[in-house]
């Protein structure tokens, strides 16, 4: 959407006031699809939810390509927008259900992966089409964002249930395959299903999922603070500011030329993917927060840094240049942490009767915070300057600093109901993180306990 609004204004006549709007809408309606796949996912199962997904945004998609005026472009924006709520709340618990422990946030981090390719395949195809007539260049563009989602509806005939959503439905051997299947050693998946069995009949309870959510225990308190915690700073840092307006961005810099703006845009989209490839690397080698740490404090130098170069060379070949640095050491930053991270974090730390739903929680926290960054970053940068919004955006991402620091404990090799039972320590997490060797304590004495009941 960044390279086709300049042509939507163009054919449409949008004013700034609807720009804004139309960007950011999307952001705001995906917290209805994040909160109803919440329970679709839990009712009907985690991969039909993502095929309804892929449904959802392929109709919102051909909508606004075949848009006559800006009210179908919203009402298709906004159905695309319902579809990626539903698909971003569920992809990543889907992964974190299904995946090995070993390999779980490599695995998990694959969603983001392919929003990166998506948007590098926008910024490619803004570029590519550029020279199209102003009426039917920016409706190709966005034509090309049904082509993934297309891939995702013939998936799902290929891919299993989650095993623990299985065990959740009572339909214990059909999870037992799906665990042998995904899992090398047959004895490392029974071990897996007698933790997921032994999870699922702890949290069997009369208590409503969203009364417990809201109304949350001293453990489920302290998930939810890192959950939606996370998810707030990984948007709030302003990384779909820079995403969506980078053409407005480079323009406040100095760059004129339209051709010029996109092929810049399509740098962003290299940097944003390349970087998160080294992520799926070695998330599950260094661990979350180490990845979290460089991510975060690179992103407060560059963000801090765009505020400085905007202020000091503005209009400025030399400014143009350092803009375009900082914008992709930005993208870069957040790719290598906690743009995959956040939804590893999030998919990992909530038990079995919760996950789902406190996932869309959490995932509703990262939506208000990326609405509110869409729909007011060119009404703010008027009011402040631009480079002083990237100042507020470096300051923020400072914040994320100490959160990650003093919040958020490491969840490398440990499986998900092992990560359940960490949250049940009354522990400072910045000064002793828990090792997998005394997880695994934990869950001897947690069986041994159960026993004796």
């Amino acid at each position: 959407m960044s390279g086709a609004i300049i042509f939507i204004q163009e054919d449409l006549k949008i004013t700034e006031f609807q720009q804004e709007f139309l960007i950011g809408s999307l952001s705001v309606i995906s917290i209805l699809g994040s909160l109803a796949g919440g329970r679709v996912s839990d009712a009907v199962g985690r991969k039909w939810s993502m095929g309804l997904a892929a449904i959802i945004f392929q109709i919102g998609a051909a909508i606004m390509t075949l848009a006559p005026n800006f009210e179908f472009l919203l009402i298709g924006r906004l159905l695309a927008g319902v579809g990626i709520g539903f698909g971003v709340m569920v992809a990543p618990v889907y992964i974190a259900e299904i995946s090995p422990t070993v390999s779980r946030g490599t695995f998990t981090s694959f969603p983001e992966i392919f929003i990166n390719l998506g948007i590098l395949l926008g910024y490619v195809s803004n570029y590519a089409f550029s020279g199209l007539s102003s009426h039917t260049n920016w409706r190709i563009m966005l034509a090309v964002g049904i082509l993934p989602s297309v891939f995702i509806a013939f998936a799902i005939f290929v891919i299993p249930e989650s095993p623990r959503w299985l065990v959740m439905q009572n339909r214990v051997n059909e999870a037992r395959l799906v665990l042998m299947n995904t899992n090398e050693v047959s004895s490392e998946a029974e071990e897996r299903l007698s933790e997921i069995l032994a999870s699922a009949e702890s949290g069997n309870r009369d208590t409503a999922v969203w009364r417990e959510l809201l109304n949350p225990t001293p453990v489920v308190r302290r998930m939810l603070v890192v959950g939606i915690g996370i998810q707030s700073f990984q948007q709030i840092t302003g990384i779909d500011a820079t995403v969506y307006y980078s053409p407005e961005i480079l323009q406040t810099a100095g760059l004129e030329n339209k051709s010029r703006l996109l092929a810049a845009t399509v740098a962003v989209g290299i940097s944003k993917t390349a970087f998160i490839m080294i992520a799926i690397l070695v998330i599950d080698k260094v661990g979350r927060k180490p990845l979290l740490y460089a991510s975060t404090i690179g992103m407060t130098f560059c963000l801090c840094g765009l505020g400085l170069t905007l202020w000091l060379f503005e209009k400025d070949s030399v400014g143009v240049a350092l803009v375009i640095l900082l914008v992709c050491g930005n993208v870069a930053f957040f790719s290598v942490g906690i743009g995959p991270i956040c939804g590893v974090l999030t998919s990992e730390i909530f038990p079995l009767r919760l996950r789902a739903q406190a996932f869309a929680l959490g995932f509703v926290g990262n939506r208000v915070c990326s609405g509110i960054v869409a729909m007011s970053f060119l009404t703010v940068s008027r009011a402040i300057s631009m480079s002083g919004t990237f100042f507020i955006f470096g300051i923020v991402s400072a914040l994320s600093v100490v959160f990650v620091y003093k919040i958020v404990p490491e969840t490398k090799g440990k499986s998900l109901e092992q990560i359940e039972l960490l949250f049940r320590r009354e522990h400072d997490w910045q000064e002793e993180e828990v090792e997998l060797s005394d997880t695994q304590k934990l869950v001897q004495d947690h069986e041994n306990s159960t026993f004796t009941l």
